[in-house]
């Protein structure tokens, strides 16, 4: 009876050692979403109109870096803190913004598919403007805010300028 119990006791030490390995393992992927046609010759009018010198990534968003940055370089799975402000493209309303002197830290796995686009564009210390389509935003989900407003109606452009301050 002893050997059971002393056998069931580092069976379960075991599996609990396992389990604790993967809990630094990442659990996201690479997102292979694109923008659609439309999307992009929105965007791209967009810029065009406003005079705006932007680049367009693969994904369909369009970028200005500002200042590229000398440090890491992140990944969906990194640990980011940054400072950003989110508006509308089609009235300039901002819906959201993180401007405190220490930011505020994500996974950036967790975020809206421009953001794991455009963040690794930049190192660490940079700054970058993105231009993201619905697709690769909130898409067809209206986002509203505590009170029930909407701050971010569906199949929204957005714009977002963010400052990445740290990558882990």
């Amino acid at each position: 009876m002893k050997n059971r119990l002393f056998l069931i006791a580092c069976l379960l030490i075991l599996v609990g050692s396992c389990s604790k390995s993967d809990e630094n393992k990442c659990i996201y992927s690479n997102s292979i979403l694109t923008a659609t046609a439309t999307e992009i010759a929105y965007l791209q009018n967009y810029i065009t109109t406003n005079a705006l010198t932007a680049t367009q990534h693969s994904s369909g968003i369009f970028y200005t870096v500002e200042n590229p940055g000398t440090g890491a370089t992140a990944s969906v799975c990194s640990n980011v803190t940054v400072t950003y402000t989110g508006s509308l493209l089609s009235n300039g309303f901002v819906f959201d913004s993180n401007t405190s002197a220490a930011g505020i830290s994500f996974i950036l796995g967790q975020l809206i598919v421009g953001w794991q686009k455009g963040i690794p564009l930049i190192k660490s210390g940079g700054r970058i403007i993105l231009y993201i389509p619905p697709s690769l935003g909130y898409g067809a989900n209206t986002r509203t805010d505590a009170n029930g407003n909407v701050i971010i109606p569906a199949n929204s452009y957005l714009k977002f300028t963010i400052n990445l301050l740290i990558v882990q």
